[in-house]
């Protein structure tokens, strides 16, 4: 994959993704959160999922406090999500909206810190669920809806770790590297149909709950708050990166 850059100083407009239909993973917290809320601010239908519906809820009040389109609610722990259950919410979304313009790959487990010798095994097992598998069988149920999109967008959140692993990340690592892999390989099948991107984005050091756990010393402070991170997930969910696939995008 060819590493990228979003547009210096890009400045989408207002209603950059009106009648846009868009799914959000790990939509309750952090990025996922923040990327909901700006979506639906410039016109998208936010479609929330998360395993905490407390958290949705919120994140959908937001949302019409602000006054953007009325976005969907969709509980789903993907800890334990049977391709069955993504089965059924493709099924809801085709019956509900018909179509899908954009899913955007947020949620994401850190698991554990550990070298490999020491690692538990359980945990990577629920590591590669949440941040793989998931995101496969996701996508696999999600694709007719995607080919019904006059122009679809899927996009992968990255990790540094994940295109160049480093000791102790372990699961996350390389759960991380095979998002890339899949990327690369969704766009490298999908590229024929001229109508559907796949790309994967490094937001880099963001001030999230993972992140705090990753680095319980660091300096919070320092770090970048998710809603600074927004052009970039509108610039590669939006019609502007028309025509641009298999990539992988950084924050710099």
């Amino acid at each position: 994959m060819t590493t990228s850059s979003i547009p210096a100083a890009y400045a989408p407009p207002q209603d950059l993704l009106k009648d846009r239909v868009i799914l959000v993973t790990g939509a309750g917290d952090g990025i996922g959160r923040a990327v909901s809320r700006g979506l639906a601010a410039h016109g998208a239908t936010v479609v929330l999922l998360g395993k905490t519906i407390k958290k949705l809820e919120s994140v959908y009040d937001e949302i019409m406090q602000a006054g953007g389109p009325m976005p969907g609610i969709y509980p789903m722990d993907l800890r334990g999500a049977t391709y069955k259950d993504h089965e059924d919410l493709a099924a809801v979304l085709d019956r509900e909206y018909g179509r899908l313009d954009g899913l955007l790959h947020n949620a994401g487990m850190l698991g554990e810190r550990a070298p490999i010798e020491h690692h538990e095994v359980q945990i990577w097992q629920q590591v590669m669920q949440v941040n793989l598998t998931a995101a496969f069988m996701l996508t696999k149920t999600c694709l007719p809806l995607l080919y019904k999109s006059p122009d679809a967008s899927v996009v992968f959140t990255a990790s540094s770790v994940g295109r160049k692993p480093r000791a102790y990340w372990a699961a996350y690592a390389v759960s991380k590297a095979g998002l890339e892999a899949l990327s690369a390989l969704l766009a490298d099948e999908t590229e024929f149909r001229g109508t559907l991107r796949f790309n994967s984005l490094n937001p880099g050091a963001v001030r999230t709950e993972m992140r705090r756990l990753a680095f319980p010393a660091e300096d919070r402070s320092q770090l970048r708050a998710p809603e600074q991170l927004l052009p970039a997930y509108l610039y590669l969910l939006g019609p502007d990166s028309r025509g641009i696939t298999g990539q992988q995008f950084e924050i710099p």
